[in-house]
């Protein structure tokens, strides 16, 4: 039987973290642990993972990154999911998700997109359209394979083994679904599903300061990893690698 962990990074998110925490509470299959990663929090986040049951790891180190990293380090899952505190999982979502690695043992990630809620009608046009419309898109051209959405994704615990010495954990400034992706071994299979869709918080693009803050993390997190390797070099492996699966699919078929 496959363990699944749920991890989420939350700081002062009591409130939508009851919610979030009553999604997986009514899943078709539910997952066998939530780690909930407190990171500094002064409301009563902590009390309201405790109260559903959720194992509470503390990380001082602010930053999403630290605080995932954390999560994913404390789980005991052979599968790692990842939401975020605002996050609202459709009741099959951890089950659509055990079945998508059940049924492709080479699948090591699988994500997919955010249906935003709340804030304004624009806000959740830029959320939709300028940034997770984008997203996946730009970064697959650049990259040459799929992307992971952090409030909606799922990795194999071998592969967090593998990647976890080379991301930017300690880094509060680094996008860390972003950073992942950059940082995926090529030839790791990948996939990013857009009907596997969850319910996630508009409000990192309430206002302009917040959405300026997401831009310069992203900005970051680019640059961080390009003086590292050029994404030019990252993304010839890939392709030698697509290429190699193209033709042992042509020799099989």
């Amino acid at each position: 039987m496959t363990r699944t962990s749920v991890v989420i990074p939350a700081l002062d998110d009591a409130v939508m973290l009851r919610t979030c925490l009553a999604a997986l509470a009514a899943q078709t299959v539910p997952p066998d642990e939530i780690v909930v990663v407190d990171n500094g929090s002064t409301d009563d986040t902590a009390a309201v993972a405790r109260a559903a049951g959720a194992r509470v790891v503390v990380q001082p180190l602010r930053g999403v990154f630290p605080a995932s990293a954390a999560g994913f380090d404390a789980a005991d899952g052979d599968l790692l999911l990842r939401l975020d505190a605002d996050s609202v999982p459709p009741p099959d979502w951890v089950a659509r998700v055990v079945s998508a690695f059940a049924a492709d043992p080479a699948l090591s990630a699988l994500s997919g997109p955010g249906r935003y809620y709340g804030g304004t009608a624009v806000t959740r046009w830029i959320a939709t359209h300028l940034y997770l419309g984008a997203y996946p898109t730009l970064v697959r051209a650049v990259l040459g394979h799929q992307v992971l959405f952090g409030s909606n994704l799922a990795m194999r615990a071998g592969l967090w083994r593998r990647v976890r010495g080379v991301v930017h954990r300690d880094d509060p400034r680094i996008h860390d679904d972003f950073d992942i992706t950059i940082n995926l071994p090529p030839g790791t299979e990948v996939r990013y599903d857009r009907a596997l869709v969850v319910d996630v918080s508009a409000r990192p693009f309430a206002s302009v300061a917040a959405i300026r803050r997401r831009l310069e993390w992203a900005l970051h997190t680019i640059a961080v990893n390009h003086r590292e390797l050029s994404f030019p070099a990252r993304r010839r492996p890939w392709r030698v690698s697509a290429r190699r699966d193209r033709r042992v699919a042509r020799s099989r078929g």
